[in-house]
């Protein structure tokens, strides 16, 4: 359930259909399904077997693993600590803008189903110097004290429980939101493809949301692997946290795409679609604003769950590795993410004129984290499982029970992990990065 937590959450409800409406829709969609299914599926259970066998936090476990005198695979373990501090630093930006709209919502303030309008009450958010950081600064505070005191298992525990009404509540979306007049254009945008807006920059996007949201390459599945009882079913599990997230993902887009085209918002519009179309559809609702701000609330403890299991990443690694107190590693990587996520806090501000390679810093740390990062550690570990590591150790800690076809199954994920996945995700990137 701690893994489900990490994997679906404010990614699904936001990123999702945010990259989903910039990209093209169903074409965009066919290609993350495909993504997640041959490449991020076996890269999760390989990358969750790694930890449990190695019992370590991410940058010990590829040490604890590795054969004598090759401890450089370590570096995935470094990668993941540097993509979890990146992906922090705008990830908690967006958790402000949902804390922010629970007020909003209490207030009436986003009670509307005008676009312009809309688009006005969210721009005067993100370009507010201190609105944005001080919304930044809650969730960093509250997540911080929640994870340098040892509680997190009464967070995880809420959020478990929530969760199903979080869900409920995305069901009643997406029946309000299919009853409005042109809700069958958002359908056909969700679901019937234009293969001509396929491009390698589509595929890259694609499959770096696929590894943002299961969480993979960034160290997270490897911390939660490591806490794994040994009859587990790792297979098991991912295939069902995989088909969680895409349920969620895919009832998300169910939900806001035919409003967007019902209240004539656009599909591209990026970071802000949901924050306008989700108070669109609960303002068109009986007892709307009570829905809504039930939302915001929901919304907002599922990102508090998924910031805690990227805040365990560099936590365990300065705990373990430097030999720092939990509550000082706490302080240490809250630090770190509040410096980090200044400029990204501020990209639709005072930054907004800042371009590095022609994206601003809130841009630029997500392309960094989901589209290299995470990718180019997905090809390490899978190097590592089908040409260090071997075939022998994945059976022995995924066959649970040993049976033949348990063990076809096992067989079956190492070649998609030996020969499959990392010769994909290379040609996805390098295309993607244009560099060849």
């Amino acid at each position: 359930m701690a893994t489900l937590g990490s994997a679906v959450g404010l990614g699904n409800i936001w990123k999702f259909p945010s990259l989903t409406g910039s990209n093209g829709g169903a074409g965009f969609l066919l290609v993350y399904l495909a993504a997640t299914l041959l490449v991020g599926l076996p890269v999760m259970i390989s990358e969750t077997m790694l930890g449990r066998s190695a019992r370590a936090n991410a940058v010990t476990s590829f040490e604890r693993l590795a054969p004598k005198n090759q401890g450089g695979w370590k570096i995935i373990g470094w990668m993941g600590f540097a993509a979890a501090f990146l992906i922090m630093a705008f990830y908690s930006e967006v958790a402000g803008w949902v804390y922010a709209y629970i007020f909003k919502s209490l207030t009436g303030e986003i009670a509307t189903t005008d676009p312009q309008a809309a688009a006005v009450v969210f721009g005067q958010l993100v370009s507010s110097p201190v609105l944005s950081l001080f919304w930044q600064w809650v969730v960093l505070a509250l997540t911080g004290f929640i994870i340098a005191f040892g509680v997190s298992k009464g967070i995880e525990a809420v959020t478990r429980r929530l969760m199903p009404l979080l869900f409920v509540l995305l069901l009643i979306l997406c029946v309000r939101s299919l009853t409005l007049s042109g809700a069958e254009q958002g359908l056909d945008f969700l679901f019937h493809p234009d293969f001509a807006k396929v491009t390698p920059a589509v595929m890259l996007t694609a499959l770096g949301l696929a590894f943002f949201k299961l969480s993979l390459g960034m160290g997270t599945m490897l911390t939660y692997g490591s806490y794994f009882r040994e009859d587990q079913n790792i297979a098991a599990t991912a295939t069902r946290v995989m088909f969680a997230d895409l349920s969620v993902s895919l009832l998300a887009g169910i939900a806001i795409f035919p409003a967007v085209f019902a209240f004539g918002f656009q599909p591209a519009a990026g970071p802000s679609l949901v924050f306008m179309t989700i108070p669109a559809v609960f303002t068109s609702m009986p007892g709307g604003i009570v829905f809504m701000t039930l939302f915001f609330i929901l919304t907002a403890i599922a990102s508090v769950g998924a910031i805690l299991s990227l805040l365990e990443v560099p936590v365990a690694v300065l705990s373990e590795r430097f030999h720092m107190t939990r509550k000082a590693a706490a302080i240490t990587t809250i630090a770190i993410t509040a410096v980090l996520g200044l400029p990204a806090a501020l990209s639709q501000g005072v930054t907004a004129d800042l371009k590095i390679f022609g994206l601003n810093p809130f841009d630029l740390f997500d392309f960094l984290s989901s589209n290299i990062l995470l990718p180019l550690g997905g090809i390490l570990i899978c190097i590592f499982v089908g040409w260090v590591y071997g075939l022998a150790a994945p059976e022995k800690r995924l066959a649970t029970e040993g049976t033949p076809t348990q063990r076809l199954a096992i067989r079956g994920v190492f070649f998609m992990v030996r020969y499959v996945a990392p010769i994909a995700i290379a040609i996805v990137l390098l295309n993607g990065l244009k560099l060849f």
